[in-house]
């Protein structure tokens, strides 16, 4: 297609409170998603009604460690900023970010009025989730699509599916392991926990290739950073509900570093921005455990947030989708995932 005069980039991601009244209701529009919960409407509607009432306590203690509420859509914002000064400095077009939240403001029908207002050539929807999961990417997908025929948004329309072992996404993550592995070398060999959030194991049977993608993910990342007898191994972590999870799991595998006497590197790989589960879990949560256990020495490393590189991979997928001939486009146009994966976007390509 030509390049566009004017595009609108929608940059899709979780979203959470703003406030701590925002809790209950965040959590309801979590649970109450069908790619999360299953069941039919009215059960469903009941059962997310249940857990957020339950969950609500100890999300309230959660968010108070961080201030009460999540800092992902400052983040957010940050990065959408970054995105346009890349992509407007070579003056081939106007582009504008956008932010779609899924589960709190600003959410899809809002932003799909901002976006009709903008009046754009081509919508490049762009999730924060570099590994393609039908809990996620698929889910905000859906939800925009309703929300532009909403407000009749019939703009054409790109999408980014996935991009786990992007150039610049995975630089970015090596340039930020690579100081703080040199400090744990300090306190013996460090072994690298490539942590990545779970999903319940029927979700990945029934051919989500999200567990597939995270694993290429760290294996890419492992061999940028180049260190010979590197110890690391890919672990997922906030399993909640009595389902059975994928694994490792990122805390067990912390027991396990204990037992071995080696220090720890923690490095979020599906999470781009820092939340809950970066500033809570990993830096809060795992690094007690971390020293329950006798881990001798710990670390966090940061999300790759906005850094040059990552911005930069962000900003060539969205000048690639300009020139893709599909709707779907994953980091290499065509289709990343194996055959046997049925929930991957790319297989009616």
């Amino acid at each position: 297609m030509p390049h566009p005069k004017k595009t609108a980039v929608v940059l899709f991601n979780l979203g959470g409170p703003d406030a701590p009244d925002a809790i209950r209701p965040f959590l309801f529009n979590l649970f109450y998603d069908p790619s999360i919960i299953g069941a039919p409407t009215p059960i469903r509607f009941l059962l997310a009604n249940f857990i957020a009432r339950r969950r609500e306590k100890p999300a309230r203690e959660i968010y108070g460690l961080i201030g009460g509420k999540s800092p992902l859509l400052e983040n957010t914002q940050a990065q959408a900023a970054a995105l346009d000064a890349v992509l407007n400095a070579d003056g081939q077009g106007e582009v504008r970010s956008f932010i779609a939240m899924r589960y709190w403001h600003p959410m899809s029908t809002e932003t799909a009025a901002a976006v009709k207002e903008f009046a754009p050539d081509l919508v490049v929807l762009l999730p924060l989730y570099p590994q393609w999961s039908t809990t996620t990417s698929a889910s905000s997908i859906r939800v925009w699509r309703e929300a532009a025929e909403t407000v009749g948004l019939t703009a054409e329309t790109r999408v980014v599916c996935c991009y786990p072992t992007e150039p610049g996404f995975i630089a970015a993550s090596a340039d930020l392991i690579r100081p703080a592995y040199e400090e744990a070398s300090k306190h013996g060999t460090p072994r690298v926990l490539f942590s990545a959030h779970g999903l319940p194991k029927r979700v990945v049977a029934a051919g989500d290739p999200y567990q597939w993608q995270c694993e290429r993910t760290a294996q890419a990342i492992a061999d940028a950073l180049d260190i010979p007898g590197l110890d690391w191994l890919n672990c997922y972590q906030s399993r909640v509900g009595p389902l059975e999870w994928i694994g490792p799991s990122t805390d067990a595998e912390i027991r396990r570093a204990g037992q071995d006497k080696v220090p720890i590197l923690i490095v979020p790989i599906a999470f781009v921005s820092e939340h809950s589960e970066t500033l809570v879990e990993i830096e809060i949560e795992y690094r007690h455990l971390a020293q329950h256990e006798g881990v001798p020495h710990f670390a966090r490393v940061p999300t790759v947030g906005t850094e040059p590189a990552f911005i930069g991979g962000l900003a060539r997928l969205v000048r690639q989708s300009m020139e893709c001939d599909r709707f779907m486009c994953s980091q290499t146009k065509g289709r990343l995932c194996p055959t046997g994966f049925s929930g991957c976007p790319q297989r009616a390509n």
